[in-house]
């Protein structure tokens, strides 16, 4: 764990004064003792995903917690990668920093072939399973869940494809996914109202009504939020904008009203 969380200094939330920030293991200055990360600094919340009829919509917000603090509020955790595919992450900022570092590597690798084929989604998708399910075997994992989305030319014409991989290497592919809260919050939603034929409008309203019910449910949620597309034309990530809400309904107000042993 390095980059990001490095710029803030200190051992971070529940972390010992003095002990190691970065993801990978480091000798102790005074026994040579092994360390390893145990707990994340900087993380983000939910990515929402699903597939629409042209390509595949990736959604976030930009918040960025330090700990139970609400730190940073301009994190972008929606990232393009190669020509076909894009990457959304929850969890750790930094790991997701060294797991582009990973992929920028591995894209660069495949351009200098220059055989006139490129890495898509499932490439990446598998790669990045191998990745995480590595480090969790050395007991130093990547703290992130990490979802892929690309649309690629195939036999069959435009394939499109949308993964996910968490911490300890278990993948799949669906098409739509969520991380963190969204895995409770949005899946429901999800499985209710997405169809195959789903034009980029509908989709951007199935997904900005998810983002809605997480902003109310999730306090590591800010109203502010990213959208990004891939489709045979390219990727495009449009820049963050925030939501009409509303706080007026009666739960809001008084959540605990009513409940058996409350304050």
């Amino acid at each position: 764990m390095d980059g990001f969380s490095k710029s803030i200094g200190g051992g971070g939330p529940n972390v010992p004064a003095g002990s190691h920030p970065a993801g990978g293991s480091q000798a102790a200055a005074g026994g040579g003792a092994t360390q390893r990360t145990q707990y994340p600094y900087v993380t983000g919340t939910s990515v929402i995903a699903l597939k629409y009829k042209d390509g595949v919509i990736m959604a976030c917000d930009t918040g960025a917690s330090y700990g139970s603090t609400l730190r940073y509020k301009s994190v972008e955790r929606i990232k393009a990668v190669g020509k076909h595919s894009i990457i959304g992450a929850s969890g750790e900022y930094s790991d997701f920093q060294e797991i582009l570092r990973y992929l920028d590597e591995l894209t660069l690798s495949d351009h200098m072939w220059d055989d006139g084929n490129s890495l898509g989604p499932k490439e990446i998708h598998s790669y990045l399973t191998r990745v995480m399910y590595n480090r969790r075997n050395k007991f130093d994992p990547l703290w992130n869940s990490l979802v892929i989305g690309g649309v690629k030319k195939g036999p069959k014409g435009d394939e499109k494809y949308l993964g996910m991989v968490n911490m300890i290497g278990t993948h799949f592919e669906e098409n739509h996914v969520a991380t963190g809260f969204g895995n409770h919050l949005a899946i429901p939603i999800l499985r209710a109202e997405w169809h195959e034929d789903m034009t980029f409008e509908e989709a951007v309203k199935l997904v900005e009504k998810c983002l809605l019910v997480l902003l109310y449910r999730d306090r590591s949620s800010i109203n502010k939020f990213q959208i990004a597309k891939i489709t045979t034309e390219g990727s495009t990530i449009y820049p963050p904008y925030s939501l009409k809400t509303y706080w007026g309904f009666t739960h809001f107000e008084n959540p605990a009203q009513g409940a058996v042993g409350s304050w």
